[in-house]
């Protein structure tokens, strides 16, 4: 168990620096061009948040690093799930718009000192409990921008189990309606190595060249196929179904 864990604050580590170093390059081009470079995120998979909702975006490329569960076909009652589950997520919302409450019912916020566009405010508890069963009222994270000491809240993220098969991430969320995603094929540097990860084109962590663990071995990294369970992230103070369910802001909240 002991081992589990630290491997997580290593990969949350590792997660850190790399946005750490996404937020800074986004901050010097925006000072060298004056140009807009807030589409970079916790999760760098490319694009312009404000752009490209249809339903070929869903299917976009997510690189080796990042797996969606497939889009389905509606089936007859999915909206009306998924508007329940919407529906709790906007009273979470509304309960924790104040993040002083988030912290204060357990959750923790994940590197608040090293700059982000989106913190994640996570329950471990809630964690735990969602590995067994969904809970529309207990996220697993809350996420929140940041403005200058303060938060303000833009949605929630749900979780499951790893070995979780599509059927029970439907049976929780209509896949026909959302898309989780998972963090795989991740090769964790040396301790040697680590700093290759902040550099450019790196080849181990989140963004990096290797996703084998033939190449990862080669490099002498550690390879793990699968970083944490399935995730979902729900925005539902948005009035678009595309926007509270977006695929896009999904992978912006992840800093890959």
């Amino acid at each position: 168990m002991r081992k589990i864990f630290v491997s997580f604050i290593l990969v949350i580590a590792l997660i850190g620096l790399v946005v750490a170093q996404d937020s800074a390059s986004a901050d010097k081009s925006h000072d060298m061009s004056g140009m807009d470079m807030s589409g970079h995120d916790m999760s760098n998979m490319g694009g312009d948040a404000h752009a490209m909702h249809s339903m070929e975006d869903r299917h976009m490329d997510m690189g080796p690093h990042m797996k969606m569960t497939a889009l389905r076909t509606v089936q007859p009652g999915d909206q009306e799930k998924a508007d329940q589950i919407v529906a709790s997520a906007r009273k979470v919302a509304e309960k924790y718009k104040d993040y002083k409450v988030a912290l204060a019912d357990g959750f923790k916020i994940f590197f608040p000192n090293v700059p982000q566009k989106q913190y994640h405010f996570t329950n471990y508890q809630y964690g735990y409990q969602a590995a067994f069963k969904f809970d529309p009222d207990r996220p697993t994270s809350l996420l929140y921008e940041k403005h200058g000491d303060d938060y303000k809240l833009v949605g929630v993220m749900y979780t499951a189990k790893k070995n979780a098969t599509e059927d029970e991430l439907n049976g929780r969320i209509p896949l026909s309606i959302a898309q989780w995603h998972a963090h795989v094929n991740l090769c964790m540097p040396p301790a040697d190595k680590r700093a290759e990860a902040l550099q450019a084109n790196p080849k181990f962590g989140l963004r990096g060249s290797i996703s084998t663990k033939v190449e990862c071995d080669a490099a002498g990294g550690r390879f793990m196929p699968q970083v944490f369970g399935w995730m979902v992230h729900v925005y539902p103070m948005e009035t678009k179904a595309e926007d509270i369910w977006s695929v896009e802001k999904q992978m912006h909240g992840h800093g890959d």
